[in-house]
Formats: structure tokens, C-alpha cells, sequence
């Protein structure tokens, strides 16, 4: 309706290849673009106002609130400087929209010195799977032996880190000290031991009035990174905290995941310590409703992905097609097959990508834990080999001599043929793929894994079942 608006990336298309993606880049101390729908097809631009006064919306609430008073303007800046970037990603084929960097490119350039410390990685994530770990003899929970658990997980399949979400701290305003179930010395001497690192969550408030108290202190007890959630706003102090914040961290060797926040704008390029932002609906949804679905999941790479790395928090291996669904809180369940979400480590771009799931459910399921594990999350090259945004994609993807192939489709099956053309002449290669079992229609978790030979010269027929996916790795031999 007229007068609604949308967050940026927006993504408008004829549905016959032409589109046109409208998003901004490098927004230093200025406030994020909105879109404002206007008469008919038109829109106009809208800015969130300087906030002068917020209030909390409820009671005892951490970290919802409303804005009390704005300024009559949309920031205080000098008038001699760059303004944002206003971003018009145009393309002729679905296939272009993901593997345009504009946003990228646009931003300015490295504004730290040191930068050898960074390390993307994956993370075993605890908050979606509720701590559900099981065939141990101590009590699940937010405490030092689950964790240590989560450090063992993580350091047998190579995993780079863990995340203590909510509830690590001795409360979410106070994030300075461990609850009292958590030996924080502990936890990181083990983990050090291990040879995994540690990623603290935090609301943003506690890390915006504390954070020269807080970073020294996290990188004294050995923390690798921070998770900032509950921002919720774009307005000009927001991107000069987002700035402050990622300057800061560095300074402490200290990663940081924007959470609850908007979408990147490419203050990675400046500061390569921002290491995944989130600004999706993602997996979590789950666990309250149906939303998340394969629909959905083959939309965001076309939308949000195409403004930066994207936290969606992938793999989920419960299972489950629409009518066997239900939305469960403590126990989730993730829609289409378990190869669609397998597909995902490929296809969504994220230099810090979470394991969602328990612990204890990929340990039962290491053959389809142990491929996830081992595909990067950082990549040389990107070739987009099939694409219709909401329907389906199917890419290779290329990490020093490795390539490695995703594919996803919406709840309609499709067949594809893959031309191993992208790969060097003369070389032998083996492939191992994992593709949806025959039953996966009825039990999604159903599949079925096969490796052979392949050459640049040749070619191959897959098939991605209703919700499916298909995914690969090809090595030199």
C-alpha cells in the first residue's frame, strides 16, 4: 500500500531475467536508505531521523525499544565529505544478480593495519538446538561441561569455533562476567587446548555504553569474537556504532557478527573483521513458525545476499517437508530435505558460518556432519552455472584446488546437467556429491551419497527432489 516501507536490498524484476536491485553502499555517519512506496509503481527514498530520546516498550524489557523523540532531520555531519553510495545492481539473468560485487567494490578501502589475525571459519552454534545435547552423564544446559562438550564437537570436526549465545552472562545487560553454571577459565583454557576459539553474544546496548571496559576483557580471558543482536535501528548513531564498534574490536582481535541489525553496506572492506552480518529472516524461525521455506530460501540469494554475507544460520537436520512440519521451539525442525540444507554451506555466502544444529545430532549423522565441515567459507571463485530467482540455483564454487557444487530448489523438483567445463584441461578429478535419497519426498532426511572420476570434458544428469538440493566436492587426484 502507498506510504509502506521496505528495507534495502529491494529487488524488482519482470520475471523474465530482467532486474534491477536497489541497495547503497559505503554508509559512513549517515543514516540507511529506506524505500517509501509511492503512487502507482513509484517509490521515493526515506531516512531514519536523528533519535533524540528512546523509551522501553514494555517493562523490564531488554531489548526492545521505541523512539521517544526524533530530531527533525537525518544527521549531523561535515558538509565536506563522501555521501553513501545509492546502488542500481542491473541485470539481464538471474545467474548475474548473485555474483554481482558492487556493493563490495563501492565501499572504501582497508582502514586497518594489521589484518592476519582474521580467521572466518564455522561455528558450532548452541542457541537454535536449546543446548539439546544427549548420551552424556552430565545435565544439558547453559553450563562449563556443555560447552566443553560443544569445544569436543568442534575440535574433532575442525570447526574453528563455538558460540556462547543468551544466557552465557550473569544477565543480558550485565555481560562482564559468566553465570554462575559457567567456569569462564575453564572454557578457555580448554578450548585453547583444543585449538577452537570462543565467540561471546551481547545485546548491542551493553557493548555500545561499555565497550572499552568489555573488549580488553574478553581478549584477556582469550575470546576470539563477539555476536552484537537486538540492534534495530538504522539511523545515523547506529552506523557510527557499527563503525566504533568494528574499530574497537579490532584493536582487541575480536571478530564481530552484526546480529538483529541491517543489512552490510560494505564496511567489511574497511574493517575485514566484520565477519557475517545477519539482517535475514533466518533458520531460527523455525522455531516458531513455517515461514522459512524452501520458497523463501531460494529468494534471500537473489535479495539480501546480493548487499553482502548473509548469517541464516544453516543446518538444520531435522528434517521435514510442510506437512510433516511443526514449529517447535525447543526441539526445531527445518524445512525441505536434508541435502537442501547441506547445499546451503555452498550457495550462502558467510566468511563466519554457523552448525546450527545439536552437537550430538551431527555426531549421529558424521557422514553428512563431516561434509559440512570440510567446505570453506571463503571462496577464490564463483561460477553461478544455473539460476531463477525463488525457483532454484546451482553454482561452483572454488576454494585453492578445490570446487565444490551446491544446488537448491524450491518445493518443485528439477533435473539439471552439470558441464565440468569451469574445470582445468588435462587433469583427473574425483567427485563425491550427496544427493536427495529416493524417499526424500516422504522423509526428508532421506539420502544418498555416490563419488566417481570426472574430467573438464565431461558432463552429468542430477536431480533435486521438492525441497531438495544436491551438493558436491571435487578434488585433484
Amino acid at each position: 500500500g502507498e506510504g509502506e516501507m521496505g528495507a534495502v536490498p529491494m529487488l524488482f524484476t519482470d520475471g523474465n531475467g530482467m532486474s534491477v536491485s536497489i541497495t547503497e553502499a559505503d554508509t559512513y555517519d549517515y543514516p540507511s536508505l529506506l524505500l517509501q512506496k509511492k503512487q502507482g509503481n513509484s517509490f521515493g527514498s526515506t531516512f531514519p531521523k536523528v533519535v533524540l530520546k528512546t523509551k522501553e516498550m514494555k517493562p523490564d524489557q531488554d531489548r526492545l525499544e521505541a523512539i521517544a523523540e526524533a530530531a527533525p532531520y537525518i544527521a549531523k555531519t561535515d558538509g565536506k565529505r563522501n555521501f553513501p553510495w545509492r546502488v542500481f545492481m542491473i541485470s539481464d539473468n538471474d545467474t548475474k544478480i548473485i555474483s554481482n560485487n558492487l556493493v563490495y567494490q563501492l565501499a572504501s578501502p582497508l582502514k586497518l593495519k594489521d589484518i592476519s589475525w582474521i580467521k572466518p571459519g564455522k561455528v558450532a552454534w548452541d542457541w537454535y538446538n536449546a543446548n539439546n545435547i544427549y548420551g552424556v552423564d552430565f545435565k544439558s544446559g547453559i553450563n562449563t561441561d556443555t560447552y566443553k562438550y560443544y569445544i569436543d564437537f568442534a575440535s574433532e570436526f575442525g570447526l574453528e569455533y563455538i558460540i556462547l549465545d543468551e544466557g552465557w552472562s550473569k544477565s543480558t545487560l550485565d555481560v562482564s562476567a559468566p553465570n554462575s553454571e559457567i567456569n569462564m577459565k575453564e572454557l578457555t583454557d580448554y578450548a585453547k587446548e583444543k585449538g577452537v576459539g570462543i565467540i561471546l553474544w551481547s545485546l548491542w546496548r551493553p557493548m555500545d555504553e561499555n565497550m572499552d571496559k568489555l573488549l580488553p576483557l574478553y581478549e584477556k580471558w582469550g575470546i576470539k569474537g563477539i555476536k552484537v543482536d537486538f540492534v534495530q535501528r538504522a539511523d545515523q548513531y547506529i552506523n557510527n556504532f557499527y563503525e566504533r564498534l568494528a574499530k574497537k574490536t579490532a584493536e582487541h582481535h575480536l571478530l564481530v557478527d552484526y546480529h538483529g541489525g541491517y543489512k552490510p553496506t560494505g564496511m567489511r572492506r574497511g574493517y575485514p573483521n566484520i565477519i557475517n552480518s545477519e539482517a535475514t529472516k533466518g533458520l531460527e524461525n523455525d522455531k516458531w513458525d513455517d515461514k522459512i521455506d524452501p520458497e523463501h530460501e531460494l529468494t534471500i540469494p537473489f535479495t539480501r545476499m546480493a548487499a553482502g554475507p548473509m548469517d541464516f544460520t544453516p543446518g538444520g537436520f531435522v528434517n521435514a517437508h510442510k506437512k510433516n512440519f511443526m514449529a517447535r521451539f525447543d526441539r526445531p525442525m527445518a524445512l525441505g530435505t536434508r541435502v537442501h540444507q547441506m547445499a546451503m554451506y555452498v550457495i550462502y555466502e558467510a566468511p563466519l558460518q554457523m552448525l546450527a544444529d545439536s552437537p550430538s545430532l551431527y555426531l549421529h549423522e558424521k557422514e553428512c556432519t563431516k561434509f559440512i565441515a570440510s567446505v570453506p567459507t571463503v571462496w577464490d571463485k564463483t561460477h553461478v552455472l544455473e539460476a531463477k530467482i525463488s525457483d532454484y540455483i546451482l553454482m561452483a564454487r572454488k576454494h585453492g584446488k578445490d570446487w565444490f557444487i551446491g544446488g537448491m530448489t524450491d518445493d518443485t523438483a528439477q533435473d539439471f546437467t552439470v558441464d565440468f567445463s569451469f574445470l582445468d584441461k588435462g587433469k583427473n578429478y574425483e567427485i563425491t556429491w550427496f544427493q536427495d535419497g529416493v524417499n526424500s519426498d516422504r522423509i526428508a532426511t532421506d539420502y544418498k551419497k555416490g563419488s566417481k572420476e570426472v574430467t573438464a570434458d565431461d558432463t552429468m544428469k542430477i536431480a533435486m527432489h521438492s525441497g531438495g538440493g544436491w551438493v558436491a566436492r571435487i578434488v585433484e587426484k
